[in-house]
């Protein structure tokens, strides 16, 4: 998938709490974003411990998982978010290497 130049980009990232990976994951995602998306994205931190209801919607099993919700189709990566080649590739925002 190529990106538009006007494509806005609506991303969800679940977390269960500021832990450790939840803060790496979240670091990741904004440095990522900033690099391949900069003015062209939201992102929503959803913290389970505070809106665990929220789990069901995305059908949440694992956090932290990040959720694309556009452009479609849905996509999701669980984890860290720290192989950035692979965040890029399951985003869709770059082609297998």
């Amino acid at each position: 998938m190529t990106k538009s130049p006007s494509e806005q980009w609506e991303l969800r990232l679940y977390v269960a709490g500021m832990t450790t990976t939840a803060k790496r994951a979240v670091a990741n995602i904004k440095s990522i974003c900033e690099a391949h998306l900069a003015g062209q994205y939201t992102l929503d931190v959803v913290d389970l411990v505070e809106h665990p209801a929220l789990a069901e919607g995305d059908q949440i099993l694992a956090v932290p998982t990040l959720v694309r919700q556009l452009p479609l189709p849905l996509r999701k990566i669980i984890g860290d978010l720290s192989h950035t080649e692979k965040v890029l590739v399951g985003l869709d925002l770059r082609g297998p290497q």
